[in-house]
């Protein structure tokens, strides 16, 4: 299998490189799986290859929800020192925004663990 690597510029300015079955997602901050055929036309040496690329990004996530939850905490803060109605609607969405990306990242994250479940089940 040739492992097709693109260097991607997030909205931050940093450079990802990341595999061709993946694609940077900005609002998670993550690369996240973009397969090109079904799961099972892969071999199994290029399903190992995908996974084991996936469990390192995965490992990523933890942190990202970490930073994403101090995020709100400082807007949370500011919203309780705005008198501003306008400022506090803005702050309230943008919460709410954070707040679904790291639900978001929750499902990304048991994304593997939840098959390895069902096919051990299988």
């Amino acid at each position: 299998m040739v492992e097709l690597k693109e260097r991607i510029l997030t909205g931050k300015g940093e450079t990802v490189e990341v595999r061709a079955e993946f694609v940077y997602d900005e609002r998670l901050g993550i690369p996240v799986p973009s397969l090109s055929r079904e799961w099972d036309d892969y071999s199994a040496a290029e399903q190992a290859s995908i996974l084991l690329e996936w469990e390192a990004i995965r490992g990523t996530i933890p942190d990202r929800i970490y930073r994403l939850e101090r995020i709100i905490i400082r807007k949370q803060d500011q919203l309780d020192r705005e008198d501003d109605f306008a400022v506090s609607c803005r702050l309230n969405s943008e919460i709410a925004e954070l707040a679904s990306t790291i639900t978001d990242l929750h499902i990304w994250y048991r994304v593997q663990q939840d098959r390895t479940d069902t096919k051990s089940h299988t």
